[in-house]
């Protein structure tokens, strides 16, 4: 059995101090390892009371062998309870964007598999001069490939913007079509929409303005696109080692960890070359974090 909040992936809170917590001990897979049946968790803890709100678990439909749960982006004005929306950052299978009724906890994968979800077979990223690659301590070596990754939602909760972590484009889809499931995945491909390259991201978050705010790391940078479609680097700092877990704060500053996932083990031939401390960076945007509730 997994453990109760073995691996947490991320943490999100909300206005009404309730935390949305994923526990991926066993679906995350931690280091991209095999899954542990029964492991992946949606967590909601309540923060006034420091207690477990509710538990979400998932079924084998939907948490595959092959899944790794990553980023997940909340709304809590559809529905009777609100939406989840989770990307599957698989390096092995399909890549999807799932669907969680929070009023039930009935969930769903959307764009299994889609070329939209899906690494970009053709980008080799390049990160401090080097090209990402696993390089094993055996010596052999294999393409890095993750699937959708990074995920925004508009202020109004009308869109949903993703993107792959291998890969230099940027999607997206309405959330009703995403919810409605009397419409088939194959029919849903043409209701995504191509935004652009916007540099290759982990961390994205969209703040109150429609403003999109991902991270570049291949380029050390962060940018921002704004709801025309223009974009434009906003920070480019060597310490910017892998930006992720983006978060706007009620004070309008960004959030952005550096957590140097490029310099793990598996990229080095089993040599941990990440250096401690890891750093929690901000910048000021004059932005306050796009609404999830009425």
């Amino acid at each position: 059995m997994a453990g109760p909040l073995n691996s947490r992936i991320s943490i999100i809170s909300s206005q009404f101090g309730i935390i949305p917590l994923r526990n991926f001990s066993s679906a995350a897979a931690p280091n991209f390892s095999v899954p542990i049946k029964g492991g992946a968790k949606l967590v909601a803890i309540d923060l006034k009371t420091n207690t477990i709100r509710k538990v979400y678990t998932f079924t084998e439909d939907v948490v595959l062998p092959t899944t790794y749960l990553n980023d997940v982006r909340f709304d809590f004005r559809v529905g009777k309870a609100g939406y989840a929306y989770i990307t599957d950052s698989s390096s092995k299978g399909p890549g999807a964007i799932i669907v969680v009724d929070l009023e039930n906890g009935n969930a769903f994968r959307r764009l299994n598999g889609a070329n939209s979800t899906s690494p970009d077979p053709y980008f080799l990223p390049k990160v401090e001069g080097e090209i990402l690659m696993n390089r094993n301590q055996d010596g052999s070596t294999s393409p890095f490939r993750l699937a959708s990754d990074g995920i925004a939602i508009s202020p109004d909760g009308k869109v949903l913007f993703f993107c792959p972590l291998t890969s230099r484009h940027l999607y997206s889809i309405s959330t009703e079509a995403l919810r409605d499931r009397t419409i088939p995945d194959m029919d849903l491909l043409y209701q995504v929409e191509y935004r652009g390259e916007k540099g290759a991201s982990d961390g994205m978050i969209t703040g109150a303005k429609g403003t999109i705010y991902a991270g570049d790391y291949e380029n050390n940078s962060i940018r921002k696109i704004l709801p025309n479609g223009i974009m434009e680097t906003i920070a480019h700092d060597p310490r910017i080692l892998w930006p992720d877990t983006f978060s706007i704060g009620p004070d309008q500053y960004l959030y952005v960890i550096v957590n140097q996932l490029h310099r793990q083990a598996r990229f080095h031939y089993g040599k941990d070359l990440r250096q401690k401390p890891y750093s929690l960076l901000r910048m000021k945007i004059d932005e306050f974090p796009a609404p999830t509730f009425s």
